[in-house]
Order: structure tokens, then C-alpha cells, then sequence
């Protein structure tokens, strides 16, 4: 089940929404959990019992930890539950990769069934490390409770696809949570918009991005392979980010607060700040729970600068395209370190960002093709060492066939549109034309972008989002 999908907007929802506001408060949890393993089930009822077991070692490996704390049976705990939660993710993810990898320099070969991969996998094991490493760090005690943990785990807005939710900032939204008129209305706004971004905008440009990425790269042309991948850099930030915004949205409807996990990351100068702004959740775990307990930048820097994006490239897929991806990122970020980023810092703003612009659709070639000799004939179209024209014909009727789609795809990728809503609604004076803006063109231009959204719907294949692979 996607959040974008007709099963989930026109009857789930509003089913867990009817049954959570018309229960007491002390069956709240039990109707979140029982919808959110059904909501889990929904596609996959096979995989629930690996969330189940893997939530039942966390819960007992947490209780042990707290029970051990200030002796070896705490750290030993621990490690246990780690290696544990590490290991099934390895062996369902990881397993084919490192059989397909090794299988040419060894004399023998290693028999292998690809046991397939649980949706959600690799955001619902972190969530668990979150969790163990909270509790043994002191920064959130463990609960006896396995059903609330359960709930913090399975929690079906942030399940499938993050964001990834710490549980020290939401342990006691587990048990307490206030909500609120303006708040609920605030969700489904942000709900709404975040829908927007996955239909209107994703869907479509993904329909156009693909002919140019997934074609004869013979008949290329060097303008249509930075076009094809410009589309894909938009697509993946309004896939991705609608996905934060409707999860995000819908923990709001149900009293909880996520963090933001966007903040316009193509308006960036430099790797470094583009990874402050992309998918922040991520790029946060790994700092707290990789880059720091490593040593950060006190012991071996540069070790662990180099392990957490190997780790964050290999974390995104098992393929060694994402791996490369991910080194690419951590080398220029290093460089940044060291001396780019004071070049950076005397440059015009407009030359900084035309670098940042060409390390990152760079890299987006990297982290698209899982092919990595596909990936590098692309790139020798779009740097000119390839005999492809300048242009052709099938670039010229895109390009007249959405001739507003670009424009309105990268404004939106801006803060232009934020900046504009704040300041309409800031400068108005408080009275008829505040309210008038506030309570009847925001939510009516809510209603067009849902409206617009379930038309395009209609008749359309299941779409997943596109971190839902991950």
C-alpha cells in the first residue's frame, strides 16, 4: 500500500482516522499498531514476521541493556541486539551481492536463492539502532512495553520509507500526544502538498525522464543527457521529499512531530551543504551513530569520513553503482574540507552553485544507473567525449511538450513558494483578508492539488516511491 494510491487515500485513511478519534485515549496506541501492521501487511504479509522478530530481539535486547547499565552486560547486550538487527539486514539485503561479487575469484560455485527483500527493511532497522544505542547511552529509557515499541517501529507513516525518527524525539509522543485543531489541519495541508509532489510532479517527470535515460544512447544528443538527468535530480527530490512531507503530514494528524528531512537542498553551494539539506534524517543517523562513535573529526577523520559514505552509498542499494555513488559524494566533501571550501567561500554565489549543480546531476548519473558501463557512456554524452549532436529532434518536442513543466518543477524545488506564503500571510492585516486567505484560498488550493492528484490517479499502475526499494 502507497500513500498514493486510491485504497489508501478514500478508504484507509479516513477508516484509522474515524476509529483513532472515536476511541478513549487509552486505546489510541492499540488502534495506530493494529492499522499499522495492517498497513504493513497489506502488499507483503509474509514479511511481518521478520518486523515482529527483529522488534522482539530490540525490545528484549533494550530491557537487558537498562537491567545491565554500568556493567558488562550492558555492552555485551548491546552487541548482541546489534549484530542481530545488522545481520538480518545483511542477509536479506546484502547476501546476493556479496555471493554475485566474490563468486568470479572463487574455484567453486556458492549455491544462492535470493530470499527477496522486506519493504522497509533498511529504515526499520535503523530505527531499532536508534533505539538499543538510545537506551545504552542513557538518552531514553527502555520500554516494557513491547507493543509500544512495536508501535514506534512498525508507526505507519515513517515505515516503508522514513524519515528515519529518533526514538529519544519521540518516546514520550508514544504515550502522550496533544492534538489540535490548527495542528491536524497543519498535517493535512502538508499531506496534501506532499501528495502534489509524489503525482503531479514526480510521476510525470519521471514518464519524461526515462525516455531520455533508459534509451539508444547512440542517439543521444548532449543537451538530452543533461536534460534526462536535470528531469531525474527533480523527480527523486519530489519523490523523496513528498514521501517526508505526507509522513510528516499524517504524524501531525495523529499528534506526533517529525523532524524535517528536506530544506530545499538544491538551493545548496557544496556537497557539504547539500548533504545538510538532502534526506537530513539519514545523513543525522549516520553522524550520531557512525561518524561520532568512530572518532568524528578527533581520531582518524578522514577513516571515517571514508567509512560513513561507503556505508551510506552501500546502505541505498547492493549494487556497486551505489557504492561509487556514495565514495564520489565523501571525496568531494573531503576536498571541500581541506581546500575547497575556502575557494568556495570567495566565488560569486551564482559560480559556487554551478559547481555544486555539476557535482550533483554527476553524481545522480552514478547513483541511476546500476549499470556502472551504462552509467559512464551516459556520462561521455553529457561531458562531450562521445560523438552525439548537440541536439535532435526528440529533445525539441520534449521540450515543446512541457514547456511548463521544467519552470514550475524547478520553482518548486526553491523556497520561492514558502517564501511567498509566509509573506502573504505575515503582511495581511489580521481580519477579513487574513481569514479569507488563511481559511478559505489555502484550503481550497489544498482541495485543487488532491482533486488534480486523484485524476491523475485514475487508471494508473501501482507507483511506488522510489526510496521504497531502499
Amino acid at each position: 500500500m502507497v500513500f498514493s494510491s486510491f485504497v489508501f487515500l478514500f478508504a484507509f485513511l479516513p477508516l484509522v482516522l474515524l476509529l483513532y478519534f472515536c476511541s478513549p485515549d487509552k486505546a489510541k496506541n492499540a488502534v495506530l499498531l493494529a492499522f499499522s501492521l495492517l498497513f504493513y501487511a497489506w502488499g507483503e504479509p509474509l514479511w511481518i514476521g521478520v518486523l515482529l522478530l527483529n522488534v522482539a530481539v530490540g525490545w528484549a535486547g533494550g530491557l537487558l541493556i537498562e537491567r545491565g547499565r554500568g556493567r558488562r552486560m550492558a555492552k555485551t547486550a548491546l552487541i548482541a541486539a546489534l549484530i542481530f538487527q545488522v545481520g538480518v539486514l545483511v542477509y536479506f539485503k546484502y547476501t546476493g551481492f556479496f555471493v554475485q561479487t566474490l563468486q568470479p575469484v572463487l574455484p567453486f560455485p556458492v549455491p544462492f536463492r535470493d530470499p527477496g527483500l522486506p519493504i522497509g527493511i533498511s529504515f526499520f532497522t535503523f530505527h531499532l539502532i536508534s533505539y538499543l544505542v538510545d537506551v545504552y547511552r542513557g538518552d531514553a529509557p527502555a520500554l516494557r512495553s513491547y507493543s509500544k515499541l512495536l508501535l514506534y517501529i512498525s508507526l505507519f507513516p515513517q515505515l516503508v520509507a522514513g524519515p528515519i525518527i529518533r526514538y529519544a524525539d519521540v518516546q514520550e509522543q508514544l504515550s502522550r500526544r496533544r492534538i489540535t485543531l490548527e495542528g491536524f489541519s497543519t498535517g493535512i495541508a502538508r499531506f496534501v502538498v506532499g501528495l502534489g509532489k509524489k503525482v503531479v510532479l514526480a510521476n510525470t517527470l519521471a514518464d519524461i525522464s526515462t525516455v531520455f535515460l533508459d534509451g539508444d544512447l547512440g542517439k543521444l544528443s548532449l543537451l538530452g543527457a543533461w536534460f534526462g538527468i536535470v528531469l531525474f535530480a527533480l523527480q527523486i527530490y519530489f519523490d523523496f521529499s513528498g514521501y517526508s512531507d505526507m509522513a510528516i503530514g499524517l504524524g501531525r494528524m495523529f499528534g506526533f512531530h517529525f523532524k524535517e528531512n528536506f530544506n530545499y537542498p538544491y538551493v545548496s553551494r557544496s556537497a557539504s551543504e547539500f548533504w545538510r539539506r538532502w534526506n537530513i534524517s539519514v545523513g543525522r543517523f549516520f553522524r550520531d551513530y557512525v561518524y561520532i562513535p568512530l572518532g568524528g573529526n578527533r581520531r582518524n577523520p578522514a577513516f571515517n569520513l571514508f567509512a560513513v559514505w561507503f556505508l551510506t552509498g552501500l546502505w541505498h542499494g547492493a549494487s556497486w553503482n551505489y557504492v561509487l555513488w556514495g565514495v564520489y559524494f565523501g571525496v568531494f566533501i573531503a576536498m571541500e574540507r581541506t581546500f575547497l571550501f575556502r575557494i568556495l567561500l570567495v566565488l560569486p554565489s551564482f559560480a559556487s552553485h554551478i559547481y555544486f549543480l555539476a557535482i550533483v546531476l554527476i553524481g545522480w548519473v552514478f547513483f541511476y544507473f546500476e549499470s556502472i558501463g551504462r552509467g559512464l557512456a551516459y556520462l561521455r554524452v553529457m561531458l562531450g567525449f562521445a560523438p552525439a549532436p548537440l541536439a535532435n529532434t526528440e529533445l525539441a518536442i520534449h521540450l515543446q511538450n512541457h514547456l511548463f513543466l521544467l519552470p514550475v518543477a524547478v520553482i518548486a524545488a526553491t523556497p520561492l513558494p514558502a517564501i511567498l506564503h509566509r509573506r502573504l500571510a505575515a503582511h495581511m492585516r489580521p481580519g477579513f483578508a487574513r481569514g479569507l486567505y488563511a481559511n478559505t484560498l489555502v484550503p481550497l488550493a489544498c482541495l485543487a492539488i488532491l482533486t488534480v492528484s486523484a485524476l491523475l490517479l485514475v487508471g494508473k499502475t501501482y507507483s511506488p516511491f522510489f526510496y521504497f526499494r531502499f
